[in-house]
């Protein structure tokens, strides 16, 4: 599915007439203005799967943070804009195929790391009041408890409880809600797994951080999945070779002057690692 057709960058001309009606006073940075242009970065003709391919430095993030914010789709962390952000982002233009859903949305390393730093701070407190609940187990459990007034109902009710049940079983009626421990790599899996929807346009920036390999090539399967069958189209900055090899993606190269459309066995990232492991072939 193909929601986002077309969208395009200034090009140097058009920046180069922008600073021409501006004073150069206090500012230092025009960013994200020149860091596109600068290899001619112009033009994306979208397909279910595009990914943008790039070194540090080579524009994939910044190119996916103004196509969120041309688009209006949902965020989760804040992303700090420079004073002509949205001078730029006036400055691009989108051509849609479909209405763009609402569940749409950016999926940045900053969201991941942050579920995960929730989860383990979720995780953490249960430990503690866990910790609680076993003290408490023993207390009611070998208490020589009297009822004398209504007040003292509810410390009933936790000594016929602790002396019904084994240990585990009132831990856990006591918890309620227990969260299961996920390594990081499983939370991280998770919570693209939880915000990618049926029938959404969702835009990765490096979704391979925090992700094993095989972890890796479960997304891409998941990724896959989702945009044949699922009507999801995504967009995707990455240098990862299993996201590279994503069948049916349409990878720009954004390390080249001008950029180019490549298949990912010519980008040099993959290249290296081909060299690396043939030079090592014999020890597999």
């Amino acid at each position: 599915m193909v929601y986002l057709n077309v969208f395009t960058f200034p090009n140097e001309d058009m920046e180069f007439n922008f600073f021409m009606k501006i004073k150069r006073t206090c500012y230092d940075s025009f960013y994200p203005f020149k860091v596109l242009s600068r290899h001619g970065f112009e033009r994306i003709d979208f397909e279910p799967v595009t990914i943008l391919y790039g070194g540090n430095g080579s524009g994939k993030s910044t190119a996916l943070n103004v196509i969120a914010e041309k688009t209006g789709i949902n965020r989760d962390s804040i992303y700090n804009k420079s004073n002509f952000y949205m001078d730029y982002v006036n400055m691009c233009t989108m051509q849609l195929e479909d209405n763009i859903p609402k569940n749409s949305r950016i999926i940045t390393s900053d969201d991941v790391f942050d579920y995960m730093l929730n989860i383990r701070n979720l995780n953490e407190g249960i430990d503690q009041r866990r910790e609680k609940l076993f003290e408490e187990y023993l207390d009611a459990k070998y208490s020589h408890f009297q009822l004398k007034s209504i007040e003292d109902y509810e410390q009933l009710k936790k000594v016929n409880s602790a002396r019904s049940k084994t240990q585990s079983r009132f831990v856990r009626s006591e918890l309620m809600d227990n969260v299961r421990e996920y390594s990081n790599g499983e939370s991280a899996f998770l919570y693209f797994t939880e915000k990618i929807g049926e029938k959404g346009l969702y835009l990765l920036d490096e979704p391979e951080n925090s992700l094993s390999p095989k972890r890796q090539i479960e997304l891409v399967k998941f990724i896959e999945e989702s945009a044949h069958f699922f009507g999801c189209q995504f967009i995707i900055s990455t240098h990862s070779p299993f996201l590279l090899s994503m069948h049916g993606a349409k990878i720009y190269d954004l390390d080249e002057n001008p950029v180019d459309v490549k298949r990912w066995t010519e980008l040099e990232n993959v290249r290296t690692y081909y060299e690396f492991f043939k030079r090592h072939e014999k020890e597999f």
